[in-house]
C-alpha cells in the first residue's frame, strides 16, 4: 500500500460530521466503470453512473475530500474564473450561451444533490462579488450588464453607499455585484454526504489506495500497490496528479496554492453585524480575498497564493492580517485554524474537459470555481459513458493549451505572470 496522507487540520475536518474508514483495495476487481478520485468530481460521476446502471468502483489516494473538494472556501457561485466574453471569444457565441446555462445547472444541481440526499453541509443563499476600486466598480457595472443583454440574467443587483453598508460592515468596498442564486457551504461535509449517497447507491470506495498505472485498451487496468481494478470506462479526477498521463493532461493545468484562516466562534449576533444577511463575499482582484462566516459563527477567511508545496510560515497571522484589512473591528479575535490546499488552474481559466481514446475520460482545470461545476462534470462524464455526450462536448470544444516552460520553467513563468496581475491589483 502506497502511503497516504491524512486530511490537513481544518476547521472542516474538526467539524466534519462523520469520517467513515472505507478499506484499501485488495486484489483484483473488475466494474464497468473505474473512477480515479475521491472528490466531488468523482464521486458525482461515480453516483450519477451506477444511478444509470454501472457497476462503479470509485479509488483515492488519501482518503475521501482529502484534496481541494474538502479544503476550499465553499463558495458555489455562477459562471467561470474567466470572463463570459473570454469563453465566447474561445468557442463562438452558441456554445458560450450554452456553457453559461451549464454553469446555472450546476449551481442547482448542488442545491438537487443536496435536497434529495438530505447533506448537512450548512448551505446558504448569497454571494457578493467586491469592488475595492473605482476601475472595478465600472468592470461590475459591465459585468451586470453584459450577463443581462446576452445571457438573459436578471437576478444581479449592484450595492453602493448605505445599501451596501447595511449588508456588510466595512469601509474598504465601493460596490457588490449580488447574486441571489450562488450561496455557500460546509465543503467536506458536501463531499462525505455525496460518497454516502454513493455507496447507498451501491457505489465501491477504496481508500489509500494510489493508482500507479494505468493500462489503456479495450479493457483498461487502474493499478495499485496491493490490487487492480479491470473496466470498460476509466474517469480521471484527480485534477491531472495521475501517473502516466502527465505528459497528455497535467501540462495543461498548474497547482497554485491557497489559504483560509478560521477564527475563533463570533457569537451570532456579532458574526452578523459583519455580514447581515449571511452570504459569501468574494473581491475582484486577481490575488482575491474571500470569506464567508460558517454556521457556528466563525469568520473563515481565504486569499493570498503560492507556488510552493510548503505551507506558509505563520499563516495563522498572516491570514489574520488580510482579515482585519476587511473588518479591523476584528482585533481581538484568534484564528484558531488555518490551513491550505491547492487550485487547478488553467491558462485561459477555463474547465478542461476531454477523452483519451474511446473510454478515458476527465474533467479539471475548474481555477476557482469548483464548487458548483465539479458536481456538473461528474454528472456530464456519466452522461457521456452512458451515451448523451452533447453537453459534455461543448466543454470539451473550449480549447487549451499547455503551460510554457515545460516542467521545469512553467512555474517561474507563472511567478512572474502572477506578479504582472499584482501590480495590475494596485492600479486605481
Amino acid at each position: 500500500m502506497a502511503d497516504s496522507l491524512p486530511h490537513p487540520k481544518s476547521y472542516y475536518f474538526a467539524s466534519a460530521n462523520h469520517q467513515t474508514d472505507y478499506p484499501v483495495l485488495q486484489g483484483e476487481e473488475k466494474c464497468d466503470v473505474c473512477v480515479i478520485g475521491g472528490g466531488v468530481t468523482g464521486i458525482s460521476s461515480a453516483l450519477h453512473l451506477t444511478e444509470r446502471g454501472y457497476h462503479v468502483i470509485l479509488l483515492e489516494e488519501n482518503r475521501i475530500g482529502w484534496g481541494a473538494s474538502g479544503r476550499n472556501g465553499g463558495q458555489s457561485i455562477f459562471g467561470y474564473s474567466c470572463e463570459m466574453s473570454k469563453i465566447r471569444s474561445l468557442v463562438g457565441n452558441d456554445d458560450a450561451k450554452k456553457l453559461w446555462d451549464l454553469s446555472l445547472e450546476a449551481l442547482q444541481l448542488t442545491k438537487t444533490l443536496i435536497r434529495e440526499n438530505d447533506i448537512q453541509c450548512d448551505w446558504a443563499d448569497g454571494q457578493m462579488h467586491a469592488a475595492i476600486k473605482p476601475r472595478q466598480h465600472r468592470e461590475l457595472e459591465l459585468w451586470r450588464a453584459e450577463l443581462s443583454a446576452d445571457y438573459q440574467y436578471e437576478n444581479l443587483e449592484i450595492w453602493t453607499g448605505s445599501k451596501l453598508k447595511s449588508k456588510i460592515d466595512t469601509e474598504r468596498y465601493l460596490a457588490g455585484l449580488f447574486d441571489p442564486n450562488s450561496g455557500h457551504l460546509h465543503p467536506l461535509n458536501y463531499t462525505l454526504g455525496l460518497a454516502d449517497a454513493a455507496i447507498k447507491r451501491g457505489v465501491r470506495i477504496f481508500e489509500k489506495s494510489a493508482v500507479l498505472e494505468v493500462n489503456e485498451g479495450k479493457i483498461i487496468k487502474a493499478i495499485t500497490s496491493s490490487g487492480e481494478v479491470s473496466c470498460r470506462y476509466l474517469v480521471l479526477a484527480g485534477n491531472a496528479y495521475l501517473s502516466g498521463f502527465a505528459g497528455r493532461i497535467s501540462n495543461k493545468l498548474m497547482p497554485v496554492g491557497t489559504y483560509i484562516g478560521a477564527s475563533e466562534p463570533l457569537g451570532e449576533e456579532r458574526a452578523r453585524s459583519l455580514i447581515q444577511n449571511n452570504m459569501a463575499v468574494a473581491d475582484i482582484n486577481f490575488v482575491l480575498d474571500y470569506y464567508r462566516l460558517s454556521a457556528d459563527h466563525r469568520m473563515l477567511f481565504g486569499g493570498r497564493v503560492s507556488y510552493s508545496t510548503v505551507p506558509p510560515l505563520h499563516l495563522a497571522k498572516s491570514m489574520k492580517a488580510r482579515m482585519l484589512k476587511v473588518f479591523p473591528q476584528l482585533s481581538d479575535v484568534s484564528i484558531e485554524y488555518a490551513w491550505g490546499g491547492f487550485v487547478g488552474i488553467t491558462m485561459n481559466r477555463a474547465p478542461h474537459f476531454g477523452r483519451i481514446g474511446k473510454n478515458l475520460f476527465f474533467a479539471h482545470g475548474f481555477s476557482g470555481h469548483g464548487v458548483a461545476l465539479t458536481g456538473l462534470a461528474g454528472k456530464l462524464m456519466a452522461d457521456a459513458i452512458s451515451g448523451t455526450a452533447e453537453q459534455f462536448d461543448v466543454f470539451s470544444r473550449i480549447p487549451h493549451h499547455s503551460f510554457p516552460g515545460g516542467a521545469f520553467l512553467r512555474m517561474p513563468a507563472l511567478v512572474l505572470a502572477m506578479a504582472y496581475y499584482r501590480l495590475r491589483d494596485l492600479l486605481p
